[in-house]
């Protein structure tokens, strides 16, 4: 994909590689501590520019990933929706799996823009990928993701399991498990 070319578009929304210009207003996103509320700590620049790193190196390497969130309208970096491999040994249940993931800048949030952008994220994996499912895992005390993963199709599997890399007592060590099939997707 080149730099800049979007790869998932709706009339709103942008998902596209990561830029070097996104990394001040992601930074900025890692570092407010109301977005990573149900996060174990915010970011510091070179935490976020780090991450930034591996989430272009992965969309490079397989094609999806977390990809960058774009206003189309303002070509406002927002944040990143996207698909990520789990692998076995992580401590989540059904792992191997393909997740489906966000994190937007809050001055965005209630805007419908998570949905809307998961929604082309779901399409890829059912479409492009051939996925059978694409789960969703969050902490019990995130309520505003499971809300986007319900208004995505998605249902709770009923497994909640403990994140093993939050330690013991953890608030936010308890998660949930989420799923959509493809079969459910088409519906």
């Amino acid at each position: 994909m080149k730099e800049g070319k979007a790869f998932l578009e709706s009339k709103r929304l942008k998902l596209r590689q990561w830029q070097e210009s996104d990394l001040v207003a992601f930074a900025k996103l890692n570092s407010d501590p109301k977005v990573m509320e149900f996060f174990p700590n915010p970011l510091d620049r070179a935490q976020s520019d780090k991450l930034a790193e591996g989430l272009k190196a992965n969309i490079s390497e397989n094609g999806y990933g977390f990809w960058a969130l774009e206003l189309i309208e303002s070509h406002t970096f927002i944040g990143f929706v996207g698909l990520n491999k789990v692998e076995i040994g992580t401590g989540i249940p059904r792992a191997p799996m393909v997740e489906i993931g966000w994190r937007l800048d809050a001055n965005h949030w209630g805007k419908g823009y998570a949905p809307e952008a998961a929604k082309l994220a779901l399409a890829y994996a059912f479409r492009e990928l051939k996925l059978d499912e694409v789960y969703s895992f969050t902490s019990l005390l995130n309520e505003p993701s499971q809300r986007v993963m319900q208004k995505i199709g998605m249902q709770n599997t009923n497994q909640d399991f403990d994140h093993e890399k939050l330690e013991e007592g953890h608030r936010l060590r308890r998660h949930c498990l989420y799923k959509i099939t493809a079969e459910d997707w088409q519906k």
